[in-house]
Formats: structure tokens, C-alpha cells, sequence
């Protein structure tokens, strides 16, 4: 998919490869001590690797396996993640992101969880063609 956010132009930090729940464990992890290090608070770490946690296991679950890509914006002061995969994509994703709706028997919180707990969330994604999930919290 093309990168109309021009994420792909910032200083990557770290790339974990999606595959096990072991993975999700290693993304969230990665980001969580990347936000203890720039000096975010113990309740604004958890906020937002539970955001990248969701995420990645969705991307797992639905996607069968993707990416995440972890970026420094120094200039506008954020950390960014982008969760890719190559999965059936999401059909109605509007749908997708209302509260309850669920296509794996879950509460059908993700979605809608993980943008409640970003600052910036964006989903790009069509039948056939994967998902790619950007997500951000202010540093």
C-alpha cells in the first residue's frame, strides 16, 4: 500500500515480525520501553502498548501475520507504529470500529480501544489487500 502518511520517512526504531503471541508480547514490550525512556508516565505506557498489543494480535488473528514498524517523529514529538498485514482486509471499516461489533467472538473492543487509547489512528485497508493500522501517542 502506498504511505500517504509519510511515516515511512522517519527514523525507524525498531521492526518486530508478527507471527505468535510471543510477538505481541515483544511489540509491546519494545514500545513500552521506548516510552518509559523518553519519560512518559507509568499510566500513559500502559495506555498505549495495550493500544500496539491489540493491534498486533489482530493482525495475527485476521491478518495471519503482519509487521510492526516502531518511528521516532522528533519534530512533532511522537512516537509512531504501524501494524501491516496481508490479510482478507476489512470490508466495512467503519463497521469494524463500532463498539461491540466483532467478527472473531470477542467483545469487539480492538478496534475502537486501541484509537480511544492513540492520540493519532488511522486504518487503511479493502478487501483483498491487508490492513495497515498507524497509531501514535504524543512524547
Amino acid at each position: 500500500m502506498p504511505d500517504p502518511s509519510g511515516i515511512s520517512k522517519l527514523p525507524l526504531l525498531a521492526e518486530i515480525t508478527l507471527a505468535t503471541s510471543r510477538d505481541v508480547v515483544a511489540a509491546r514490550q519494545a514500545v513500552a520501553r521506548m516510552l518509559k525512556e523518553r519519560g512518559l508516565s507509568a499510566m500513559q505506557v500502559t495506555r498505549f502498548a495495550t493500544a500496539v498489543s491489540e493491534i498486533a494480535r489482530n493482525a495475527i488473528v485476521h491478518g495471519g501475520g503482519g509487521q510492526i514498524s516502531i518511528y521516532l517523529d522528533d519534530r512533532n514529538k511522537y512516537l509512531r507504529v504501524e501494524c501491516r498485514d496481508q490479510g482478507p482486509g476489512i470490508e466495512d471499516v467503519t463497521l469494524a470500529m463500532t463498539e461491540g461489533y466483532t467478527t472473531a467472538g470477542g467483545l469487539g473492543k480492538g478496534l475502537g480501544g486501541a484509537k480511544r487509547l492513540s492520540h493519532g489512528f488511522e486504518i487503511r485497508s479493502a478487501p483483498g489487500e491487508g490492513t495497515t493500522v498507524s497509531m501514535s501517542v504524543k512524547l
